[in-house]
């Protein structure tokens, strides 16, 4: 069963996010860049929502899977990689986005480097585990 203390502070902190156009008011991610990303869940087919810190590439959302450095990655990397369509929700705005997760290659190393020139606090994740951590690149979906 869920932490209700748990989810009251969730609730709170998107509350607070929502209320102040994407960045929290306060925290210790106080006016970072976050979005909300709604994906389907791998084995459970249920909607799930991640609460993430991202950057972008050119019109796209970048955010990594770096479960704060622990050694294996979040699960809704794998929820994006079954099921590549998610919803998010970036300074109050709502629509579809296609996910694709670079676990390796050049183009993961290409998006880990401009996130962490973004985002510099993610290259501690990067030292805290043996795992590459695995980029992901949302691409909004044309209306």
């Amino acid at each position: 069963m869920p932490d209700a203390a748990a989810n009251a502070w969730e609730e709170s902190f998107v509350a607070d996010i929502r209320a102040h156009g994407g960045r929290p008011s306060e925290g210790p991610l106080k006016g970072h860049p976050i979005l909300f990303m709604w994906s389907v869940g791998k084995k459970s087919g249920e909607r799930r929502r991640s609460i993430l810190t991202y950057s972008r590439d050119g019109d796209a959302f970048v955010v990594a899977g770096s479960k704060g450095g622990s050694p294996t990655d979040p699960l809704w990397v794998a929820n994006v990689e079954a099921h590549p369509r998610v919803t998010i929700e970036v300074a109050n705005q709502t629509f579809e986005a296609d996910g694709q997760v670079f676990a390796e290659g050049p183009e993961r190393d290409r998006l880990w480097r401009q996130h962490v020139a973004e985002l510099p606090w993610f290259g501690k994740y990067e030292e805290q585990t043996s795992r590459t951590i695995p980029t992901v690149r949302l691409v909004p979906v044309a209306k």
